[in-house]
């Protein structure tokens, strides 16, 4: 999967192609500003390769990030193209104008692993218990005791996590969602990790209980498909 990092500080975008590689395996392509990334993405669109996502710095010279995003939803071949502006500006305006110009997302400097993580694992799809079970070479009776074993401590966490929000204890609510969140994406549940990986960046507990939910009707969903008589 190729990730496009666009950014003229070139100490800044080190940084955020560090933490992309830190988030999976993934081909890191940089551009040093809007008008490198614009030959590039029209470049992709003639080779047929082009990135899954862009991470775009705001303000930047020649071409900033507010100027590339209309060009890329302005055309009809890049116009769904997943783009997360990046900046350390945090006033509601500008994230607000970043929102209305088409951004799939803003993501405030200096960077986090947790804010970058969900916008890279929403490019994934779920697996099938059929492709989950041959990719971790195991049967459907182990594969059904994993998820019901992951079921069962995501309605354990959906009392104990809001439960430690509520004390203030932020870092122990991320460390379970970070365990949740290796465990539904070990079994390709990339839609119940996403969510899980959105509350892990907010810990906020209207997210948290959101994500909690999200993620047991996932597993519950692939644990019922599985039960059913997918073939494994």
């Amino acid at each position: 999967m190729r990730v496009l990092v666009v950014d003229d500080d070139v100490v800044s975008r080190m940084m955020l192609m560090h933490l992309v590689d830190n988030c999976g395996s993934y081909t890191i392509l940089e551009a040093e500003d809007g008008a490198d990334a614009w030959r590039q993405l029209q470049g992709g669109m003639q080779s047929g390769l082009l990135p899954a996502i862009v991470f775009c710095d705001l303000r930047m010279p020649v071409l900033s990030g507010t100027e590339l995003l209309a060009r890329v939803r302005a055309d009809t071949v890049l116009a769904s193209l997943p783009f997360v502006l990046v900046s350390a500006a945090n006033d509601k305006e500008t994230i607000d104008e970043a929102g209305a110009l088409g951004a799939n997302g803003y993501v405030l400097k200096p960077f986090r692993i947790e804010a970058l993580r969900p916008h890279l694992m929403a490019l994934q799809e779920d697996e099938t218990p059929a492709v989950s079970a041959r990719r971790l070479g195991i049967d459907a009776a182990r594969l059904a005791l994993y998820l019901g074993g992951l079921e069962r401590q995501l309605l354990d966490a959906a009392g104990a996590i809001p439960a430690v929000l509520v004390q203030g204890d932020t870092r122990a609510a991320a460390e379970r969602l970070a365990r949740l969140r290796e465990g539904c994406a070990m079994l390709g549940l990339h839609t119940a990790a996403t969510a899980l990986a959105r509350a892990e960046a907010a810990l906020l507990l209207d997210p948290v209980t959101h994500a909690l939910d999200v993620a047991r009707a996932v597993v519950a969903r692939h644990a019922a498909v599985l039960a059913g008589g997918a073939s494994v």
